[in-house]
């Protein structure tokens, strides 16, 4: 058929703001994935505003390396539309391998790596890393969780290589703060500080907003928020105000340079007899002793006090066996370094492996389902 005999047809005519571009899935760390809905506009808004951000990238001297999967937010928008919104070599791996990414850092000459938590602890203390020569690197950025300063320092002093943070979620399409390149230091344990075109707010119990230094939940308003949940308008109205901020869910606080820190998800937080405890604060204390490989903490409930207590399973590194006593051993080093109410009351278990989501998010439903499978198995013995 020529081109003289197509028929000229009218320009689809579609709404930005209003069409579906990408149904993408919440991680489901505390309950069932909901599909989210992302608008062109959207996803446009973010890469804009993404790229506002991320300045020191230049297409004419760096190479990002790509291990996220592309069907997460994460690594849909801030690795596949970003370097090619921003014509940067971009290296993909089909699936993460801590090997194979230190390979090709050193074949590919990498020099920036969107990463999540596990693989910067893995860089920290997996022997294999020496093999490697990772000079190339010149920054990463760490998303989907909270990044501690131990394990960023802990990689710092190793390898000499620097980790700033990023936060954001599938709701938000996803960034919605990024750490400057030259603060990763200076304001370690922030996320930096709120994306243009965007308002936020933390918000304490009573539904007031709270002042800078002050704990709440963080509420985020912007071009770049979702549509709503597929199928779900309960669960929309759920985390939408009337006035268009997003109810994020996570808790944290904002300090006097306005700069956003995060501390962890509401509904994560052990409740210990009236005190909060966050999960992400024991994980960074405890990835940081020399027998743990990866580790993950969760509350369990405590028939005899009536309370959740915190609980970490625990990975060890090579050569270590679990034993009463190395289990001792890491509640002990955590009661030193932590006040009392975040002490490991619920205890030490030992696992293979850490369930975790593609992103690399902690899976502790699956650790609280566990749990919970345990006692009820234990209470039927008795």
């Amino acid at each position: 058929m020529s081109h003289r005999e197509v028929k000229l047809t009218r320009r689809p005519k579609f709404d930005p703001a209003k069409d579906l571009a990408f149904l993408v899935y919440s991680s489901g760390t505390t309950g069932l994935p909901k599909g989210v809905m992302l608008s062109h506009r959207n996803i446009v808004a973010n890469i804009l505003q993404g790229t506002a951000a991320e300045v020191n990238l230049k297409p004419e001297s760096d190479t990002v390396l790509g291990f996220l999967p592309f069907f997460h937010i994460y690594g849909l928008t801030c690795i596949m539309h970003m370097t090619f919104y921003l014509g940067i070599k971009l290296v993909i791996m089909e699936r993460f391998d801590l090997e194979k990414f230190c390979q090709l850092v050193e074949t590919y000459k990498v020099t920036f790596a969107y990463v999540v938590p596990p693989v910067v602890l893995g860089l920290a203390k997996h022997p294999i890393v020496a093999k490697y020569n990772l000079s190339s690197i010149r920054m990463m950025n760490s998303g989907a969780a909270p990044l501690t300063s131990e394990i960023q320092d802990a990689l710092f002093n190793r390898l000499n290589l620097k980790t700033k943070q990023g936060y954001g979620l599938s709701e938000t399409s996803p960034t919605t703060h990024a750490q400057h390149w030259e603060d990763w230091k200076r304001k370690i344990g922030s996320v930096g500080p709120l994306l243009p075109n965007m308002t936020a707010k933390y918000v304490g119990d009573d539904g007031n907003e709270v002042a800078a230094g002050q704990t709440g939940e963080l509420w985020l308003k912007g071009p770049n928020i979702m549509m709503g949940y597929w199928k779900n308008e309960e669960a929309t109205k759920g985390c939408m105000t009337e006035d268009g901020y997003f109810k994020t869910g996570d808790v944290g606080h904002q300090d006097q340079d306005g700069d956003f820190y995060i501390t962890d998800r509401v509904k994560e937080l052990i409740k210990y007899k009236g005190f909060q405890v966050p999960p992400a604060e024991l994980e960074g204390k405890i990835a940081s002793h020399p027998k743990v490989d990866d580790v993950a903490v969760t509350g369990i409930w405590d028939d005899v006090q009536h309370t959740e207590v915190p609980r970490a399973y625990i990975v060890l590194s090579a050569g270590n066996k679990p034993t009463p006593e190395v289990a001792n051993e890491i509640i002990e080093f955590v009661a030193k370094n932590v006040a009392q109410h975040k002490k490991l009351r619920g205890g030490v278990k030992f696992v293979d492996v850490i369930p975790k989501s593609a992103s690399g998010k902690i899976l502790r439903r699956v650790l609280r389902d566990q749990a919970k499978a345990e006692k009820k198995k234990e209470g039927a013995k008795l």
